[in-house]
């Protein structure tokens, strides 16, 4: 085993590395897109242009104050929200303790969610109890979907591809191609679903 297969120990007792802030030009594109705001859009409510901001987004130029503040305010956040790092929030979810969703026009399929509420996350997870028969509407959106079958047989169509997974069984899948699944067993489907972007 040669030194890059080697996984240092532990060191619970050290204190973490301080990487410091994210690049200011990420945090305002993964804001700005959060929003579903176009650049455009973003030149408007700040009163900087679309070359600049595009600059300032791939960390090729340096918003002065004035600029940072008023791209913030367009964005609904604070400045030091683009020069430190945001707090964590909530990281673990306990088992004892699920947070079930209620989402109109699903059906009787039973969410519960499973991601953090931590602010500007950029996926959603969920444990999702699938009952026999149901079978979801034909979708796509943009980002990226992960499903993972615990128990049963689902049934998954994308594109113009079909797919039967079984337990261990997981799909992922560009989203922007047209997907649906369907329980069409005798027993519940327990899968995890992972998704970008966030949904809730």
């Amino acid at each position: 085993m040669n030194d890059v297969d080697v996984m240092a120990p532990a060191t619970p007792d050290a204190p973490a590395a301080d990487l410091g802030p994210p690049p200011i030009g990420a945090a305002i594109r993964d804001r700005r897109r959060r929003l579903g705001m176009t650049l455009q859009a973003l030149a408007d409510g700040s009163g900087l242009s679309v070359p600049f901001l595009s600059q300032v987004e791939r960390d090729l130029a340096m918003p002065s104050l004035v600029s940072l503040t008023s791209i913030a305010r367009a964005l609904g956040v604070e400045m030091s929200y683009f020069v430190g790092t945001p707090p964590p929030g909530q990281i673990v979810r306990r088992g004892d303790s699920p947070e079930y969703l209620q989402i109109a026009g699903v059906g009787p399929a039973v969410y519960a969610r499973l991601s953090g509420q931590h602010e500007e996350r950029k996926m959603e997870a969920l444990h999702i109890t699938v009952p026999p028969g149901l079978a979801s509407p034909l979708s796509h959106r943009e980002g990226e979907g992960f499903w993972y079958v615990l128990e049963g047989e689902l049934e998954v169509w994308v594109g113009n591809e079909h797919f039967l997974l079984g337990p261990g069984d997981s799909a992922h899948f560009d989203q922007r191609h047209a997907y649906r699944m369907q329980n069409a067993g005798d027993t519940p489907v327990r899968m995890i679903w992972v998704g970008t972007p966030a949904l809730f």
